[in-house]
């Protein structure tokens, strides 16, 4: 097994369980000790866990893309709604628009008019959202689930066929040479169909996300055509952003 693929299934126990030991994770991968503590150290200097006695917890459970089962919209919750009102403000009647899975789109879901509208999604939250707007027309692609999102070959191949006008992606990360991030490669295709398909492309990311780098990049800056953040973002780091030719709009 590749050292990417077992940092990613690290990643999927402790995103389950929330900590794990050396041993647990020995066993589970069947590598030695040293080469999950190996693992461990990588994890930990990226920023995705913190190590402790005999094994790691995740460093910012909140930041992975992934909602929890209760209460999804808890964590930086004003943020959220800045960014979902800044969001709003690019989508009209009849528009085409995919919500990627996530905290955010969430909240943009739970505040679109119930307008006529074509919305693509695969988180089942957005799904259980929308499903009682009656004038918004709700397409969900195949797959299997992922805790709350769908993902797989089929998915893909799905959102490759659509007409897409504008998609809202979610980002474990965002740095200005990494791109849009995120931890596991059960996304990256599903995120990357719909960067290639829409034909604008919006990404969605509070502040705190800024500066990090999470595994694998799904997208570049230069592939994203407009950065929805909010007012918290330091505006030396909005000026970075600019410069380097990113449209980036903040609450």
């Amino acid at each position: 097994m590749n050292p990417i693929r077992r940092h990613e299934m690290i990643m999927e126990v402790l995103l389950n369980q929330k900590d794990v030991t050396v041993n647990e994770l020995s066993d589970k991968l069947q590598v030695t000790g040293k080469t999950i503590r190996e693992d461990l150290s990588k994890l930990e200097e990226q920023g995705l866990i913190m190590r402790v006695h005999g094994g790691a917890v995740l460093a910012q459970s909140d930041q992975f893309g992934i909602l929890p089962s209760k209460n999804p919209l808890d964590k930086y919750s004003d943020e959220k709604t800045e960014i979902a009102q800044l969001a709003l403000a690019h989508i009209a009647e009849d528009d085409i628009i995919a919500l990627d899975g996530g905290s955010t789109t969430l909240e943009i879901a739970r505040r679109l008019d119930n307008i006529p509208l074509t919305v693509i999604t695969n988180d089942v939250y957005i799904i259980s959202e929308l499903v009682q707007k009656d004038r918004i027309r709700l397409v969900v692609p195949g797959g299997y689930r992922v805790r709350n999102m769908l993902a797989g070959p089929e998915a893909v191949s799905y959102v490759q066929k659509l007409n897409i006008e504008k998609a809202f992606l979610s980002a474990t990360a965002v740095h200005i040479e990494h791109g849009l991030s995120i931890y596991t490669g059960d996304f990256i295709d599903f995120k990357q169909a719909l960067v290639s398909t829409a034909r604008t492309v919006f990404a969605v990311c509070d502040h705190h996300k800024f500066g990090h780098t999470a595994l694998r990049t799904f997208a570049s800056l230069q592939e994203v055509d407009v950065l929805l953040t909010d007012s918290g973002l330091a505006q030396e780091t909005v000026e970075q952003f600019r410069k380097a030719g990113v449209n980036i709009e903040c609450g």
